[in-house]
Parts: C-alpha cells; structure tokens; sequence
C-alpha cells in the first residue's frame, strides 16, 4: 500500500508530506484549492507523461517520491527482484523529477530507470479512476480490459501474447525468404557464381597489405640498390675519403697524444665506439645490398594480382580488404538459400502449429471471458439499481471472430450494453446519451471492476460528479466497503462521501508573498465536522448545520463498525 507521498515544486504545492493510512481517504476541500492535484501528481508519479508547465513557478524543478509498502505484494517483490531492484526491507521508492523545460528523470529505490518501467511498476500499485474515466469506458478496447482485469485473465492473456509474438517471427522469417522459385533459382546462381570467383581469388587475410608493401619494395629495386652501395662505399672504400678510413687514422692519431695527456682517452674511445658501429652498418648495408631483388617477373606478378584484387572490389563495391569477410558472408547466404526449401517447410509448419495452438487458447479465453461477462453484468447491474437506476440494466456481448489474425488481446470484440430505463433495448454504452446516467454507469461499473483488479491502493479522483442525495451515500458505503479490503483514496465534493471515510485530508489555498500554495491538513473530531458542514452547503454555517455533519459522520461509522 502507498504510505508516504512527498511532492516538492508542483503545480501550487511548494512542499507537502502525506503519511497515507490503510483504508478508505477521503481528500476534500474547496472548488481551486489543488484536491485533484494530489491525483494528478501521484499519476505523474506512477509513469504518466507530463509537461514542463507542472514546475511551480520560479522554482527548478518538481519533485514527487511515493513510498510503498510490499510486504503483502509477492508480484511487485518478484518484478522489482527481476530489475534487480529489491530493497531488503520491503520498501518501494517511486520517484520523479520534472524540469521546466519538459525533461524527466525516473528512479526505483534510488536507481535510474526508463519511464516505461516506472509505469508497469505502477500498474501493478495504483489504479487512478479519474473524473473523465467514462471517457475512456466508451473505448471497446478499454471495455475488454475491464473484464479482463475482473476476470483474473493476466495469465491467459500472457500465454496469448507468447504466442503472437511466435506467430509474428515465423511470419517474418516467412517474408524474408520471399520470392518465387524461379526468382530463388536466379538468385542462388548469381550466388554461386560470387562464391566460386571469391574462392578461385584465394585471397588471404593480411595478404593485400603484404603485397602493396612487396609492389613498393619491387618497383624501387633499382634505386635501393644504387642507394645502398652509395652508402657503402661512402662509409667503406679502398680509394677516396671514406668514413671508416678516416675514423681509424684520427683514433691511431689520437693514440700518439695520449702518451702527452691522457685526457684524450674518452675521444679515443668514442672514435673506438663509432669505428666499430660504422663497420657494422657497412657489413649490414652489403648483406641489403646482396639482397635487392631486382626481378620483373616478380614485379609483373605482383602488379597483376594487385590488379585482380582491386577489380574484384570494385566489382562488389566494397575495399580490398573487406573481400574475405565479404565471401565469408556470401557463402551463408547461399548455404541459407539452398536449405530455403526445406527451412520453409519448417516454417510453414511452425506457422500452422502455432496458429492452431493461438485459436485452441484463444477459444478457451473467449468461454472465460463469456461466464466472466456475465458476473459483471449481474454485479454492475445490482450497482447501477443502488445508484438510482432501479429500471436499469448492463450487460457485455462477447463475440468470437475465429478466423481474425491473431493479436495481443485473442479474437474476441467486447462491448458493454446498457438500457438506463425499464422496457429500453439493450444499447452500446457508447450510445447512451444522458451524461449524468453515463456517470452513474461509469461508477458502478469503476467499483465493481476495481474489487477484481487486483492492485492494492486504488484512487478515485471525482468520479461522484453528477451524483447527489441518497445516491451519493452509497458511493460512500461501497467505497468505505471497498476500503475494508483495499487502501481507497477519494476525492469528493460531495458531504454524504466524505463523511464515509475513515480518514480525512483538507486541501486548502493560502497566499503568501503575492504567491497561492497548496496545503493538506489532516482532520480529526471537531475540524472534521466542520468541513463537512461546509461541503452540506449555506452561506452561514449553523448549529443546525454541525449536527448534521456530526450525524453523518457518526452515522458512517456505525455502518462501518
């Protein structure tokens, strides 16, 4: 259940800190005072998308964190341990942050997540009726949810979309074989033909860079040659100024003096050092020398195989490099394409197997769905008599379409009926033309479907608009009965719901600094009725008044206890 909501920089809340209570909540106060931005917010909370614009003004940001308890809740431990998100202590973190300009960060228990992950963790906690869900009720695929959810479908529904999605990916292998046979025959010769001109290459890995080097190598032989013994009869010769030569007359030179001073020792043994490295280098230079292969045969083979590589690239429009990889992948694409047939007529009877297998599950969901359909219209249909409707009437046609494609959702099309007066045909709740009884209709069918549900905190934000009287009263007791098994947060205009909650928040307006802020109080005893002999109305509040609000508080208790 939710037991904590902190909300920082919304709207014209600055800062408001709910500790939430098991039960039903009810949140009131007057027309403008922010109640259903309290809703609003925790929607936000729970995944909903949101603009900029819900930034308070002058501030940085909006901060909202919703904190739950999922001591009682083994999905959400077991999707938050899947994410790698548990919390050792059972506690559950929602946060959200909105800036000004339209971006949004999204954290679970203190870690970074997608938005979409915040909004199936909220499924799973909070179910928000808003004031405009009849809007949404007039939506067929919003109808068949509502059943589903009634019905307890998820696991069925789950094994349907396992096998859609299987459906989809052998339809799509289907498509990417394609093509007629004669199209495949034409496709795989010029395959083969690829494939044996790559191999008949033989083009080894590396081998373009070994051969551009070898082609550099060959096509300067000549002056590498003359270079080299350039460089060796400079260092080295029997006539001429040569270094080696030379080094050796200055070192024996050197060799005189030192027996005057030996300070010349260390010049003596560098001219050493360099002799003898000179001699090194003239020895390496000679064996390069003998070396250079001055072959144009070899220079003619290399350019021609360069040019075969070169013109085979071009050929693919690919590098010379890429060409190995290049056959590598054409050779699985003509292996795949030979094993075609035979991959096709596995496909087609994976096809036809899971087909089969939809519509058998498919089938047993549409009986499922039938006998649920049925419960919820005797049980909406009970409600809506509670709700001023005594003629009125619900039920849900449930047809089967068994050669529709398979989808998400199975082949059903759900739609609720309705008649709101004795001796009326039963009419698509699209076409029923009174608002008030649409909203009546709305909220027997919201209270009803909320007990199936399954989510623990349920939130009905003015779904009473349109209600009044003796009517009203027993949306009270209905949602206070629903609180004795779920935690039910309302917000209402309407005294005879109020007065049915176990607990009670105000939200009030207060301006400060030429600034409107938001607050919510938590009333207990004489504030509680007071509120409530507001909300019964009257320019004056009398004593007369008071009494009444105190009846009625006490009145729902008694019911209650």
């Amino acid at each position: 259940m939710l037991t904590h909501l902190d909300i920082r920089d919304f709207a014209i809340i600055d800062h408001i800190s709910l500790e939430l209570r098991p039960g039903m909540t009810v949140l009131t106060g007057e027309t403008g005072a922010g109640k259903s931005i309290l809703g609003d917010a925790l929607g936000l909370t729970l995944g909903e998308r949101g603009a900029g614009s819900v930034v308070r003004a002058g501030a940085s940001r909006a901060e909202l964190i919703a904190e739950f308890d999922t001591t009682a809740l083994p999905t959400v431990r077991a999707w938050l341990a899947g994410q790698s998100l548990e919390q050792p202590d059972q506690e559950c973190i929602l946060r959200r942050s909105v800036s000004p300009d339209g971006r949004s960060r999204a954290f679970i228990n203190g870690r970074p997540v997608p938005l979409q992950s915040l909004r199936e963790l909220g499924d799973m906690l909070v179910d928000i009726h808003g004031q405009h869900a009849h809007q949404s009720l007039l939506r067929r695929d919003a109808q068949r949810d509502i059943l589903d959810a009634y019905a307890g479908h998820a696991a069925p529904l789950e094994a349907l979309r396992q096998l859609y999605r299987r459906w989809q990916q052998v339809q799509r292998e289907l498509a990417s074989l394609g093509g007629s046979r004669s199209e495949q025959q034409a496709e795989e010769e010029l395959l083969r033909y690829q494939v044996e001109e790559l191999r008949g290459l033989a083009l080894e890995d590396g081998e373009v860079a070994t051969l551009d080097e070898e082609h550099v190598r060959l096509s300067n032989a000549g002056r590498l040659l003359q270079g080299a013994q350039r460089a060796l009869h400079t260092l080295d010769a029997d006539e001429g100024a040569a270094v080696l030569p030379l080094l050796e007359a200055v070192r024996r030179d050197l060799e005189a003096l030192i027996a005057f001073d030996e300070g010349l020792g260390p010049a003596r043994e560098l001219l050493e050092t360099a002799a003898i490295q000179t001699r090194e280098a003239a020895a390496e230079l000679s064996r390069y020398a003998e070396g250079v292969d001055l072959d144009p045969q070899r220079l003619d083979w290399v350019e021609q195989r360069i040019a075969e590589i070169h013109q085979l690239a071009r050929k693919h429009r690919i590098e010379p490099v890429d060409l190995p990889e290049h056959l590598s992948r054409l050779e699985v694409a003509l292996r795949t394409l030979q094993h075609g047939d035979e991959r096709r007529r596995e496909l087609e009877a994976a096809q036809a197997q899971t087909l089969a297998t939809y519509r058998e599950q498919a089938s047993a969901l549409h009986d499922a769905r039938t006998v649920a359909a049925t419960a919820l219209a005797e049980a909406v249909t009970t409600n809506m008599h509670g709700l001023g409707m005594p003629g009125g009437r619900f039920d849900i046609g449930v047809d089967q379409d068994p050669d529709a494609l398979p989808s998400p959702f199975g082949t059903d099309l759900v739609e609720f009926l309705v008649s709101a007066n004795p001796g009326q045909p039963l009419q698509p709740l699209a076409k029923v033309a009174s608002g008030g009884e649409l909203s009546r209709i709305s909220l027997a069918i919201q209270v009803i479907g909320a007990r199936g549900s399954g989510v623990p905190t349920l939130v009905f934000d003015e779904v009473d608009v349109g209600i009044g009287g003796g009517v009203a009263e027993i949306v009270g007791q209905q949602l206070r009965r629903l609180g004795e098994t779920r935690q039910v947060l309302c917000i209402t205009h309407l005294p005879q719901v109020a007065s049915q909650g176990v607990n009670h928040l105000q939200a009030r307006k207060q301006t400060r600094e030429d600034m409107t802020i938001t607050h919510i109080d938590s009333l207990l005893g004489e504030h509680r009725v007071e509120e409530i002999a507001r909300m019964l109305g009257g320019i004056e509040i009398t004593a007369q008044t008071l009494a009444h609000a105190r009846e009625m508080i006490e009145r729902s208790q008694a019911v209650g206890e």
